[in-house]
């Protein structure tokens, strides 16, 4: 059930950054350093977002589950994915994206730039 939640939550995210004008470039990007949740592009920008979704009693700051290890497993994959990619020479940023319940549906909060490489 909870990884229903994850899913649910990264396919919210995804749509946040789409009606923003980003391009998708990949979703659940797996390497043996991490996971990387969605990769975007837009502006010459490559972004890495960590999606973090909340319900019920966890709700309390998600982004507080990115701590100093997610973040070099999140540096680690997202240099993997670089260099494997057309995009190697593009600035590239890490948003943590936290996504909770609201009265009507749910809320969307990214913390963009959320940590330094």
């Amino acid at each position: 059930m909870a990884n229903d939640l994850g899913h649910k939550g990264e396919a919210i995210a995804a749509e946040y950054y789409r009606q923003k004008g980003y391009l998708l470039l990949g979703h659940n990007y797996r390497t043996r350093m991490g996971e990387i949740d969605l990769i975007l592009y837009k502006d010459g920008t490559i972004v890495f977002a960590e999606v973090k979704t909340r319900a019920g009693r966890m709700i309390s700051q998600p982004a507080s589950a990115v701590d100093y290890h997610k973040q070099r497993r999140l540096l680690m994959a997202a240099q993997f994915y670089l260099q494997n990619s057309p995009y190697s020479d593009a600035p590239a940023r890490f948003d943590v994206v936290e996504v909770t319940p609201a009265p009507k549906g749910w809320q969307v909060h990214c913390i963009f730039d959320a940590f330094q490489g």
